[in-house]
């Protein structure tokens, strides 16, 4: 009798130190889980404040050491708003939270396209020379520079059934399409004369002092480009009017909604447009238009952005 009650306080003491084993170990999982997931992105940038949609999101865009760098910083909020944006360019992420940090009433994406073209500076207080390489596509603004002695090789002069003056001339492939649009409006019983295309710097030059003595500076640079950082010594920028109208009444007339529903067609954009003007540098000019392809016309037709923010991010982008 005796050695079965030992028996069983044996079979006791093992089952207990079994069930102790069990315990110990599910324990020692459980730790190891909650190690392991503390180690984890996902368990970090929670921590940090970040939310769990965030969090995914960030995980997903980000390689590892952008996270480790992200997890270095305080919490912000604006980071992966930032990161949403179409036009984000990763390079300009502190960028963009500097300025919003000055900024607040300013939107989101406002900031992206002000940083990303660089209107966050002063105008003209730095700027650097237009990559010509880019042919079509070349940028030139307050910020890019053509050199005084830049003149395109394949300037054509304009026919006069085409334009106002003896003198007119634009870029062999610009003057084709706009030959093209001028017909095909024409069709549609609209007239669009070229009012003013290629000019040379020395043009511009005088054209910028004239102003300057009867607007003053602060109009003048609103309204005019200063020599070198003018669209029209590319020879792909011209100015548009019809019978009977000028530059204050062409918004009014049917040539210039033929112009907004039809100009990316033929590869032109309207290259100021309205409510644009912190990030061109320029008054609204409804018959200002820049040739840059149809391919990059059409784009900025239909997404509603201006050629610097195009060229900011699909030209430059993360160069």
């Amino acid at each position: 009798m005796a050695k079965v009650k030992l028996k069983k306080r044996n079979v006791g003491i093992a089952l207990g130190c079994f069930i102790v084993l069990i315990v110990a170990v599910v324990g020692i999982v459980k730790w190891k889980k909650v190690s392991d997931y503390k180690k984890t992105y996902e368990y970090k940038l929670q921590a940090r404040g970040y939310s769990e949609e965030d969090t995914n999101y960030l995980i997903g865009k980000l390689k590892d050491e952008e996270l480790e760098t992200l997890l270095n910083q305080e919490h912000n909020e604006n980071i992966p708003k930032f990161m949403k944006e179409k036009y984000y360019l990763k390079k300009n992420l502190n960028s963009y939270l500097s300025y919003l940090q000055q900024n607040p009433e300013k939107s989101i994406t406002d900031v992206v396209a002000i940083i990303n073209v660089g209107s966050d500076k002063e105008w003209y207080d730095s700027y650097v020379d237009t990559d010509t390489s880019k042919d079509y596509l070349l940028l030139t603004n307050k910020f890019h520079r053509l050199k005084e002695d830049y003149e395109p090789e394949d300037l054509e002069k304009i026919k006069n059934w085409y334009a106002y003056g003896t003198d007119s001339k634009l870029r062999k492939e610009a003057y084709e399409q706009f030959i093209t649009l001028y017909n095909e409006a024409k069709k549609d019983g609209q007239d669009i004369i070229i009012n003013s295309s290629y000019r040379s710097y020395q043009y511009q030059e005088d054209l910028y002092n004239r102003y300057l003595t009867t607007k003053g500076q602060k109009e003048t640079d609103a309204t005019a480009a200063r020599p070198g950082f003018s669209e029209h010594q590319t020879g792909l920028t011209i100015d548009v009017t019809t019978y009977g109208a000028n530059n204050d009444t062409f918004e009014a007339t049917e040539e210039f909604t033929w112009l907004i529903n039809h100009a990316h067609e033929y590869g032109f954009i309207l290259r100021y447009p309205k409510d644009k003007e912190h990030i061109t540098g320029y008054l609204y000019e409804p018959w200002h238009y820049r040739y840059v392809g149809v391919e990059a016309a059409t784009y900025i037709h239909e997404y509603g952005i201006t050629f610097d923010e195009y060229y900011a991010y699909f030209i430059e982008g993360e160069q």
